[in-house]
């Protein structure tokens, strides 16, 4: 079956070859039809009678026929007529000239006829000489009126002129005597008068030669012109996989000059007509090589036989420059044999082409034809066989072939590349959008490296001096990626264009000092000085702080980076012309090489330097670049190598007297005003006054909205700057601290710093007011000794929900250490206080909503731990069961699905029980159960009723732990704080009840707890 549609496919092929070839062939013999000159009379006997003929501007008649030939002699112009031969034209004269040597073609002689023409007012006439062999005098009625080389009696001096010439003559005469002289000592091929004379009309003559020759400038022009497009196209592509291109330009420039110089001759070269025979050869030849390697390189050939047209063709070639020219002859009946081959050749290689699907093979198939045809036809018109005018469409046909073919080429470039392109896009939205997830995951196990580090670091006793240095280069590579890491995601924005502008009002000085604060901890181990040259009265800047902190951030990270040693220093001033204000970032830095200050601000470029180790991605100064082009601003770089590099950008002024929105907070008035007020009857009964807060913050706007915040709920005294604000540490005490972290000469970091001096994170909580959420500055803040941070803008619920949060938690340490209780301070652990805070801070910044009921549940559990009913002998279950709920929510939050309660409370009264007496149990069953397992476990709670007594249960499926361990943790005296709970649990039961805490556990199946309430 397959070897049926193979025939098929073979034969459809061959039949379209010879429908194309029959097609061309019509069009050839239409064009030969109509050029056909009108039948007149024959000459006879050297006499053509013209006389009843209509001469007119649009046709030629021909001087066929039988003329008189006188071999070996010019005749003389107005002598008697002499014995002559007779002789066809026309045709070639070797039959009636004398032998010459040992080429018949060679000789000389005259032609003669007389002429009839019409008896009519013409006057003005022209003759046309298709071809002659190699040199004519034309005489009429004895004059000489034209003439083509110069005829001699012998082989002289080369002759150049060749192809068709026209002859215009005058006559008043009804008969003229036509007498053409002429010699050929070049061609050895053919002589004598070998093409057709036409008569006619002046204007006729020169038309149908202006025509020919017109068309063949044309199709010169046609073919110079795509070779041109050929090898622009093949320049254009560097070369790269487009060699078939430079051979078919190749192919058409030697065309076109064979073009010129055949047929009607447009171009007359200097040459003698040997050499200008031969050089018309080896185009021909060398025509036909370009195109056998044009056709290797389209279809990608491997065959060995392209060696033996190649040899073929260096043969020829050298034969045409050693064969005498009289025996060309067999050479040319060689190279016929040569181009049947190489055109079968062709045929057979672009058929199986065609059959193997190669896109576009059946053009260049058809092209092969078009070719083919062009040269049998071109044959048998030098052969003498036809005559016909000059014919372009052929030379036409083959240019549109390649031309739709390097088009449609061109449309599947085309289709293919915008495919690429969508291919490309897709892959480079793909590679975003896997580098920001990659970069989100990365974060969270970095942090954890940094957090592990820290803790380790602070420690100091715990490990060597090499053992310190390694951690530390440790933290600072994880720091290094995370700030790689944080590039990447905004590169990623910054390309979707997702990142949007929030511009308002803020003081420049003091934004660059907290910045400056910021970076210190990357040079702490640089002999670095930073120098801060911006005025507090400098005008507003109007942009996005947050931005502005990132861009400044980033140089001032920079030039740490690229400074050993020496200054950082920054500096701003006013550019008045565009009412921008211009900061400087000046180092005594490496400095950077000329050649890359054009390329620093482009993505992945980073400065070469040979005395300095690369970091980062290269993408800090291209998010700077982008970020101030987005405020309409310029940033660039100037730099002395060795000695100083200085970084500008502009960001635009605030207009005197524009209302801008202000960056810290919404109005109270939009807010859900006391959700989370201070009650100081919750935390304390004896204080009958609210909590004292201290503002410090220096722009008036933002401390007014601040201060109606929270003075209802607050004792709220406001600071203008840092220095005032410590000055009212000294006057009294207060429960809280609230400051901007962007003031002028001193930053909040560093007020923060100068707290830590004198009260803990415990007695005297601080909350800082910020700008961004980036990692450093969240690190920068609580390495200060910040308890937390709220971003601006700052909304009045968030703010009151951190302040009551802090200011519960100042009271409850109060509280805490007034009571000395053993079983609460193992219950209230400072560590369990600050994770739950970190989690509210987590929580912040992904679930507002999740952030609330923390705090409510955090600010429940700690009303209820610190409550004074916990100093009575007994309270109610139900008060217990909500304290463990407000505890295990917050766990659960903590933890989320590591942790997971089932409650079972039967029906009851009024239960009394020792206060915290199921706390301890609940939070041995978390911490020692079910979160030693990688994913946690179930804890379940029981109060169940029987006949005579109820049953308290808190069972876990945790790790398990061996007898002997479950009968020491009822034991005082245990250094452990899990062991201090229970032990001062289980004696309180038994002095309640008389019997304690009964324990039930195996490893890796879990514990059960419980005690014996008696009815």
């Amino acid at each position: 079956m397959n070897q049926t549609n193979q025939i098929m496919s073979k034969k459809n092929i061959f039949l379209t070859i010879i429908i194309f070839l029959i097609l061309l062939s019509s069009f050839r013999l239409g064009w030969l039809f109509y050029h056909q000159p009108i039948d007149g009379p024959k000459a006879e006997n050297g006499i053509i009678d013209l006389s009843d003929m209509s001469f007119t501007d649009n046709h030629l008649y021909s001087l066929d026929g039988q003329w008189r030939f006188y071999p070996n002699t010019f005749v003389k112009p107005n002598k008697p007529l002499q014995s002559a031969n007779g002789v066809d034209v026309p045709g070639d004269w070797r039959q009636v000239v004398d032998k010459q040597g040992d080429e018949p073609a060679y000789g000389y002689g005259s032609y003669r006829l007389s002429i009839q023409l019409p008896d009519d007012d013409q006057t003005f006439y022209g003759l046309r000489f298709m071809s002659i062999s190699s040199a004519a005098e034309v005489y009429i009625n004895g004059e000489l009126v034209g003439h083509q080389n110069a005829v001699d009696t012998e082989k002289g001096a080369g002759n150049t002129e060749k192809g068709p010439f026209v002859v215009p003559f005058h006559s008043n005469a009804d008969e003229i005597d036509l007498i053409i002289h002429t010699s050929n000592f070049e061609i050895p091929f053919s002589g004598g008068l070998k093409e057709a004379v036409k008569i006619g009309t002046e204007t006729a003559v020169y038309q149908e030669m202006n025509h020919s020759t017109t068309l063949q400038i044309a199709v010169s022009i046609l073919y110079l012109m795509h070779s041109l497009y050929a090898f622009a196209i093949f320049l254009l592509g560097k070369g790269r996989f487009q060699r078939e291109l430079l051979y078919y330009g190749v192919m058409l420039i030697l065309s076109t000059i064979a073009i010129l110089i055949d047929d009607e001759v447009v171009v007359q070269l200097p040459l003698q007509l040997e050499t200008q025979y031969k050089l018309l050869l080896l185009l021909f030849n060398t025509t036909l090589f370009t195109m056998l390697l044009f056709i290797k390189h389209l279809f990608g050939l491997k065959t060995r036989f392209y060696y033996v047209l190649y040899f073929l063709y260096g043969l020829f070639c050298l034969g045409q420059l050693l064969v005498p020219f009289e025996h060309y002859t067999y050479l040319i009946n060689m190279i016929a044999i040569y181009y049947l081959t190489a055109i079968t050749f062709l045929f057979y290689q672009t058929i199986k082409a065609v059959r193997r699907g190669f896109p576009d093979a059946m053009l260049i198939l058809l092209f092969i034809t078009s070719y083919s045809s062009n040269v049998l036809w071109g044959a048998g018109i030098k052969a003498g066989a036809i005559t016909i005018p000059y014919y372009p469409f052929d030379f036409i046909v083959s240019i549109f072939v390649i031309a739709l073919l390097l088009f449609r080429r061109h449309i599947r470039v085309m289709d293919l590349n915008k495919q690429q392109t969508e291919e490309l896009k897709e892959t480079d939205r793909r590679k975003d959008e896997f580098l920001a997830n990659t970069s989100h995951e990365l974060r969270t196990p970095l942090q954890g490296i940094v957090n592990i580090a820290d803790s380790v670091l602070e420690d100091k006793k715990a490990q060597s001096t090499h053992d310190y240095q390694q951690l530390n280069t440790l933290r600072q590579l994880a720091q290094r990626m995370t700030f790689s890491l944080n590039d990447l995601l905004d590169a990623t924005r910054l390309k979707d264009q997702s990142i949007r502008l929030n511009p308002v009002r803020f003081n420049l000085s003091a934004l660059a000092t907290a910045v400056v604060d910021m970076t210190r901890t990357f040079s702490q181990h640089k002999p670095i000085t930073f120098k801060m040259k911006i005025d507090s009265a400098f005008p507003e800047i109007y942009a996005d702080e947050n931005r502005v902190i990132q861009i400044m951030f980033n140089l001032l990270h920079n030039s740490i980076k690229f400074t050993n040693s020496g200054t950082v220093t920054i500096s701003a001033d006013v550019d008045d012309e565009t009412s921008m204000a211009l900061i400087h970032v000046t180092d005594t830095g490496i400095g950077i090489q000329p050649k890359h200050l054009k390329t620093i601000f482009q993505p992945y470029e980073q400065e070469q330097s040979t005395n300095h180790v690369q970091e980062g991605v290269g993408l800090g100064l291209s998010i700077c670049r982008q970020l101030v082009e987005l405020h309409g601003g310029f940033i660039m770089a100037e730099s002395q190598p060795g000695k100083r590099t200085t970084f500008t950008f502009s960001l635009p002024l605030a207009e005197a007297g524009k209302n801008e929105k202000v960056a810290i907070a919404e109005t109270a008035a939009t807010s859900n005003e006391g959700a989370f007020a201070h009650n100081p009857d919750d935390t304390e009964g004896t204080l009958d006054e609210r909590a004292k807060v201290l503002l410090v913050e220096d722009d008036p706007v933002n401390q007014q909205i601040l201060h109606q915040i929270l003075a209802e709920d607050y004792q709220v005294t406001s600071a203008s700057s840092g220095a005032e604000a410590l000055g009212f540490l000294k006057e009294g005490e207060w429960d809280l601290i609230i400051s901007d972290v962007m003031m002028p000469e001193m930053s909040g970091y560093e007020f923060t710093r100068q707290v830590r001096k004198t009260y803990t994170i415990a007695e005297l909580p601080v909350i800082l007011l910020t700008a961004r959420q980036q990692q450093e500055d969240i690190d920068t803040g609580f390495k200060a000794g910040a308890n937390d941070y709220v971003t601006k803008p700052v909304t009045a619920v968030e703010l009151k929900a951190r302040a009551a949060a802090l200011t519960s938690l100042k009271y409850a340490v109060k509280r805490q250490l007034r009571t000395e209780a053993s079983w609460l301070q193992a219950q209230i652990q400072p560590h369990f206080l600050f994770n739950t805070l970190n989690t509210i801070a987590a929580l912040s910044e992904v679930d507002h909503d999740k952030m609330i009921q923390l705090l409510d549940a955090f600010s429940d559990y700690l009303r209820k731990s610190v409550d004074f009913f916990n100093t009575e002998d007994l309270i109610t279950i139900d008060a217990e069961i909500d304290l463990m709920k407000a505890y295990l929510y917050i766990e659960q939050a903590r933890f989320e699905d590591r942790v997971k309660v089932i409650w079972k409370i039967d029906e009851h009264g009024t239960i009394l029980i020792p206060p915290l007496s199921i706390q301890p149990l609940v939070e041995n069953a978390v911490k020692h159960g079910i979160l030693k397992r990688p994913a946690g476990g179930t804890i379940w709670i029981r109060a169940l009723d029987t006949d005579d007594h109820w049953v308290v249960e808190v069972e876990d499926d945790g790790v398990g732990m061996d007898e002997e361990k479950a009968q020491s943790l009822l034991k005082e005296g245990s250094e452990n704080g899990s062991s201090v709970a229970l032990a001062n649990t289980n004696k309180r039961l038994k002095q309640q009840f008389g019997n304690g805490l009964i324990i039930q556990s195996q490893k890796e199946k879990g514990t059960k707890m419980r005690f014996i309430i008696p009815k």
